[in-house]
């Protein structure tokens, strides 16, 4: 199963972001956030991670993980409802 980013919309996280236990701790390799960590340590939001991505033109994260084929930012951003 797959899962998405409420950050970006990158619909292939491989774990859910947040459990009972907290977070999955999985980096999207789309928009960098780290569940479990940018939220509960460091306290930004998804919003506030979401606006600065934006800011910084939408990277791509991950140096290991490769885009998918016409991979497209504003595509993934129309999956995402804000918080």
């Amino acid at each position: 199963m797959r899962y998405d980013c409420p950050v970006c919309g990158y619909p292939d996280l491989t774990e859910p972001t947040r459990s009972h236990g907290g977070g999955s701790y999985e980096i999207c390799p789309s928009c960098g956030f780290q569940f479990g960590v940018s939220d509960d340590s460091d306290g930004i939001s998804y919003d506030e991670w979401r606006e600065s991505w934006i800011d910084q033109g939408m990277p791509w994260n991950s140096k290991g993980i490769k885009p998918p084929m016409n991979w497209s930012p504003q595509h993934q951003l129309a999956r995402v409802a804000p918080e």
